[in-house]
């Protein structure tokens, strides 16, 4: 997963680019005995003693990497300008339109099957690993575990481990297929475990949850998250606009919604031209760089993308990539 996105983790819990660090105690007590304590209460849990034999067998000891990759993230930050140069790049889009025009018909079935728009899966998709070919390489058992033994957060990843043990319980992937990131997010849609268990889908319905290597269920799962999240379908994300020099920045932001046809009284403008296509609806009129920078009218569907990853970056990467290669 790049750096330049927010965490997959931020789908549970506030990203850690985002969130000052606690100063929390070091762990205390030796990892192995960190690791019984989490092998005697899954046992009280009911798992398998062979799977968590299996599973616990991948952390011997602290991985220093994943450390490493939590205490040294980025403290930089982007301009929209930036961070669209970056993600949405020429091979980026090329990849995405030649990956989706191989898959056109299982997008469009499960799109219909969900009421989520083609673009928004594969934007998604796009962002998160790449189009399946990141999705990182890090054991999910192991990354967990050194950061719940390690301390800071360590309640969240803590349960985060455990949710990661009983999906292995049931069997939906092996410990060593359960590969993500440095912070536990898996597959290619970049699920930590938490969402998976309520979001993860198989397709057709009703067969073992695969998000690391079966597309359909990668695709099945994405949509289901938009459609829990109230994804109102046949809807647009959000569009390009030209806002006039009389709409001060303090009028706008993603909390000021009003019908179309107020901002288009004001004269704010499709970016190419004509009217509205849908003067109904109502939105927000966001300009992420401030004046002089992109504008954008986004709707209820851009909030949706939003819960997924709670970046207005993000949201509109997702958005401007999918309608780019769908």
């Amino acid at each position: 997963m790049s750096s330049l996105l927010v965490p997959a983790f931020a789908r549970s819990a506030a990203s850690a680019k985002h969130v000052k660090k606690a100063n929390s105690p070091a762990a205390t007590g030796s990892y192995a005995a960190f690791l019984a304590g989490v092998r005697r209460e899954a046992i009280q849990q009911g798992l398998s003693a062979s799977m968590l034999d299996e599973a616990l067998a991948l952390t011997t000891q602290p991985n220093a990497k994943v450390l490493k990759a939590d205490r040294h993230q980025p403290e930089f930050t982007l301009t929209w300008a930036q961070y669209k140069d970056r993600v949405i790049t020429d091979k980026k889009i090329s990849d995405g339109q030649n990956a989706v025009a191989q898959r056109t018909a299982l997008l469009n079935q499960i799109s219909q099957a969900y009421g989520v728009d083609c673009g928004a899966i594969a934007g998604i998709w796009g962002l998160e690993s790449a189009y399946g070919t990141r999705m990182g390489t890090y054991h999910v058992v192991d990354s967990l575990a050194t950061l719940a033994f390690d301390g800071r957060r360590s309640s969240f990843f803590r349960a985060e481990l455990f949710k990661a043990l009983h999906i292995l319980n049931n069997g939906d992937i092996t410990p060593s297929g359960m590969l993500g990131s440095y912070a536990g997010a898996m597959g290619q849609p970049q699920f930590m475990p938490s969402a998976y268990e309520r979001y993860a889908a198989s397709f057709p319905a009703g067969g073992r949850r695969d998000i690391w290597n079966n597309e359909a269920d990668v695709f099945a799962s994405i949509a289901n998250y938009l459609a829990k999240c109230h994804w109102q379908a046949g809807e647009p994300w959000g569009e390009q606009v030209q806002v006039p020099d009389t709409l001060d920045q303090s009028q706008i932001g993603r909390a000021a919604v009003h019908p179309v046809s107020y901002w288009a009284g004001l004269g704010v403008r499709p970016l190419l031209g004509g009217g509205f296509s849908r003067p109904g609806l109502e939105g927000a009129v966001i300009r992420p760089d401030g004046a002089g920078g992109e504008a954008y009218m986004v709707y209820h569907n851009f909030n949706v993308i939003r819960r997924y990853n709670p970046s207005d970056f993000y949201a509109l990467g997702v958005g401007l990539l999918g309608s780019a290669i769908v």
